[in-house]
């Protein structure tokens, strides 16, 4: 009689964005150290998480701080970072000093990477070398970004991005790791609400950061104040749009903003779209 042999069923792949992480956790266990570009947002906060839970200390999350990152940003950022045992470090960064990111022509970007790119690069120096990575996903490789070619110019490297990740699969994952920013809006540094070839300036920053802090104060939650010169355009997510035509509100906000030092106040009708700036 023949002695028939049981073959174990075989463990299901993982799919989609599970399969991803696992491939997200080999490479930074091949790293072995790591520099992450933390900025306290959606992916940022993403590839921090995973690159602690295999790295531990030696996955080093450093913020860059400038008037251009506002305090809310600065708040949350400490706050998760604490909350998740990060090692995070803070470091001044001096982008608003220089010229070519004050003119704020369509290549604003890359001054703020090559600024912050360059920073990290001395911390890994300091550290006897570590791999900067930062959290580009693949989604963004589709959008107006010269923040890329400041990262490919310091040797940047963009674990989400090369392994597929979409903003739907970091958010997905997010919640599974219990991270707050799984549904966080998208909040990218104050100087991107400024037209382009309107002067970055300190003041307008401010003014900037004062008048989203209405907003979120008002209860909103996914909107840009944009400023084009003495007027500001207020883009509203479209889920919220009815709360926000409320005669009432609109005048205490309108008189808010003329305190702030805007001469004109508009509402999109539009509605929020990320990146509605760029060209």
């Amino acid at each position: 009689m023949t002695e028939t042999t049981q073959c174990k069923p075989l463990e299901p792949e993982p799919a989609g964005s599970e399969a991803k992480e696992l491939g997200l956790r080999a490479m930074m266990r091949n790293l072995g150290r790591v520099l992450v570009a933390y900025s306290g947002g959606v992916d940022s906060t993403y590839l921090a998480a995973i690159a602690t839970q295999e790295l531990g200390e030696t996955a080093i999350c450093v913020t860059g701080l400038s008037p251009s990152v506002s305090e809310y940003q600065r708040t949350q950022c400490t706050k998760i970072a604490a909350e998740f045992n990060f090692n995070h470090k803070t470091v001044e960064t001096a982008e608003v000093e220089k010229e070519d990111y004050r003119r704020n022509g369509i290549d604003r970007c890359f001054y703020c990477k090559d600024e912050l790119y360059s920073v990290l690069e001395d911390i890994s120096s300091q550290l006897g070398g570590a791999t900067i990575v930062d959290g580009t996903n693949a989604d963004d490789l589709n959008d107006h970004r010269p923040g890329r070619i400041a990262a490919k110019k310091h040797g940047v490297k963009s674990p989400l991005a090369e392994l597929g990740f979409t903003k739907e699969d970091i958010r997905s994952q997010s919640r599974k790791h219990g991270l707050p920013t799984w549904d966080m809006p998208a909040s990218p540094c104050l100087s991107s609400r400024i037209a382009k070839e309107v002067p970055v300036t300190i003041e307008r920053l401010g003014k900037v950061e004062r008048a989203e802090d209405l907003l979120r104060e008002a209860g909103f939650r996914e909107f840009r104040v944009r400023v084009h010169g003495e007027l500001a355009r207020i883009e509203i997510a479209e889920n919220e749009m009815g709360k926000f035509l409320d005669r009432t509100l609109i005048g205490r906000i309108n008189s808010r903003f003329s305190e702030i030092g805007f001469r004109f106040v508009t509402l999109d009708l539009a509605g929020f779209r990320s990146g509605s700036l760029n060209p």
